[in-house]
């Protein structure tokens, strides 16, 4: 099913468009309705966020502020690890702080990033509002609504987002550095092996060494349990089949990746990007990709 669907739809790549050429019409008939990926070249670069963020600027502008920084031992916030659901530690601290842990002036045990996927960017980090667009006006248009989440990202090249999918059509713009996407369509469900795993959260104590502690209570979360960059192949054969679609994100551009696609993602050092999440539409698409989940967990159920 995944072979055939791939070949009548997808692209060896990730194909790139320039901004200029958009219209909310052949946006929207191009990419969202097909839920086709693509990159939008100079998407951003009239943005003054992509002309002055540095660490000098950023000080200036919200160095005080205190903003939520997520912190691991190994760079994997919210992924497996030793048989976990592990979330990270997050800690407050002023903005200042955090870039001088990143920029390796003072030393941490740890590795910080700022990822809070709760519309950060319109709350802790407020102030900063005005040197980016509030919604992305076209792709608004194409779909007929707003953005429900505005998130900043900013962290080094050992931030790592485990592979997983979102229920947003997502349009993710790279203010500084890279950012390197390995991506799997929602035909690769089948494919992509899952586990049920209890939650837990990293833990610090004063002198620097992280426990994962369990979550009380918690319901199991369903993860994708392999590693595209180190894939398991012998433990899961099936991913054999799925063919990862690879691809770097430029400072100044913007990535549409669509709803239920499966993404990993890493980045070059400092990178800062904003993404917009826009609520999916829960049409016969989803419907289709729930059964065939739903099918693949029965099995792992029965596993």
């Amino acid at each position: 099913m995944s072979e055939e669907a791939r070949e009548l739809y997808l692209d060896s790549g990730v194909q790139e468009i320039d901004v200029e050429s958009v219209t909310p019409l052949t946006f929207f008939r191009d990419w969202v309705a097909p839920n086709k990926p693509v990159i939008i070249k100079s998407a951003i670069t009239k943005w003054n966020a992509f002309k002055k963020w540095n660490s000098s600027y950023l000080r200036e502008k919200i160095g005080e502020a205190y903003v939520t920084v997520a912190v691991t031992p190994n760079g994997y916030a919210d992924a497996p690890n030793n048989s976990y659901f592990v979330m990270p530690e997050e800690k407050k601290m002023k903005f200042n702080h955090f870039l001088d842990i990143l920029n390796k002036e003072i030393e941490e045990p740890g590795i910080f990033y700022v990822q809070k996927q709760n519309s950060n960017l319109t709350d802790e980090f407020r102030d900063l509002l005005s040197d980016v667009d509030s919604e992305i006006s076209w792709f608004s248009e194409a779909l007929g609504k707003s953005p429900d989440a505005v998130n900043f990202w900013m962290g080094d090249e050992r931030s790592i987002t485990s592979m997983h999918k979102d229920n947003y059509e997502n349009i993710y713009c790279v203010v500084n550095g890279y950012k390197d996407f390995i991506l799997h369509p929602p035909t690769d469900a089948p494919w992509i092996p899952y586990k049920l795993y209890p939650q837990a959260c990293y833990n610090s104590d004063s002198d620097g060494k992280f426990t994962i502690k369990p979550v009380e209570d918690s319901l199991y979360v369903p993860w994708i349990c392999i590693d595209p960059l180190h894939p398991d192949f012998d433990s899961y054969p099936q991913y054999k089949k799925a063919v990862p679609i690879r691809c770097r994100l430029q400072a100044g551009d913007a990535l549409y990746l669509p709803s239920l696609w499966f993404h990993h993602v890493s980045q070059s050092h400092g990178c800062i990007a904003i993404n917009y999440w826009y609520d999916m539409e829960y049409d016969i698409k989803y419907n289709y990709y729930k059964l065939v989940q739903n099918l693949t967990w029965n099995k792992l159920l029965e596993d």
